[in-house]
């Protein structure tokens, strides 16, 4: 503060002395004056003139935040495949959360399964996930779930998925990513539940891939009803009766 009165009155000083002699002062109209700079700025489009060495330029930040990637693929390509617990995996297991006598909050149901084509003539691979208990119905007999798992398909690739599980109807679960030939998948999958928790039918409609599906994932399906059963060779994993390194 002493410093700041000390130049202030040096100011002063050196004013009364210009008056004195008839000096006239020209005030720079951006010194011994403040302005309030702050003005509303729009992010969607910005403008900014600078002046560089006498010539004026200007520049625009845009924000991209909203702006659509007309690069990303929106094709939609449908994949059925099945889901089927067989009872050999020891799945799935049910980790209670307490000792409570019924399924409560916080439930913990980790599973692994497997997955075949939509015909049931091929071994694909598996699922593996956890599905955590958001919801116990008593009234449907039934449970709301909120899944996390993949499907691991051999030298094809993975594709995760995450939702609603709801195990007395049909739900939809948001597909989250993939790799191999599902790499930077995105779209949503229908889940239809068959035989409550050991048969699952599946239609992905997958968008973000870079090219078509393979063909021999393109097969008609077979219609899906509790009743359904692969065949016994792709059971056995029999030669031509899976896909290339079909995950286990």
């Amino acid at each position: 503060m002493a410093a700041t009165s000390s130049s202030l009155q040096s100011i002063a000083s050196s004013l009364n002395l210009l008056r004195a002699t008839g000096t006239t002062i020209a005030t720079a109209p951006n010194l011994l004056s403040f302005k309030n700079t702050i003005n509303p700025v729009s992010f969607h489009n910005l403008t900014t003139a600078v002046r560089v060495s006498g010539s004026r330029r200007s520049f625009s930040v845009k924000n991209q935040s909203n702006t659509p990637d007309s690069s990303r693929p929106a094709k939609v390509h449908e994949l059925c495949v099945y889901e089927i617990n067989e009872r050999d995996r020891g799945s799935p297991a049910y980790l209670r959360l307490g000792q409570k006598p019924v399924n409560s909050l916080g439930d913990l149901v980790p599973f692994t399964n497997k997955v075949y084509s939509a015909d049931l003539q091929t071994r694909l691979g598996i699922t593996a996930g956890i599905c955590i208990l958001i919801k116990n119905m008593p009234e449907t007999k039934g449970d709301r779930y909120e899944a996390i798992y993949s499907f691991h398909l051999g030298d094809y690739g993975q594709i995760s998925v995450q939702g609603a599980y709801v195990t007395t109807e049909d739900t939809y679960l948001s597909i989250t990513g993939g790799t191999g030939v599902f790499a930077g998948a995105y779209g949503q999958v229908k889940l239809q539940q068959l035989v409550f928790p050991f048969k699952l039918f599946y239609t992905f409609y997958l968008q973000g891939l870079s090219g078509d599906l393979p063909q021999e994932l393109l097969v008609t399906p077979v219609p899906p009803s509790p009743a359904v059963e692969a065949s016994p060779a792709a059971k056995a994993a029999e030669p031509g009766a899976t896909s290339s390194n079909y995950t286990d």
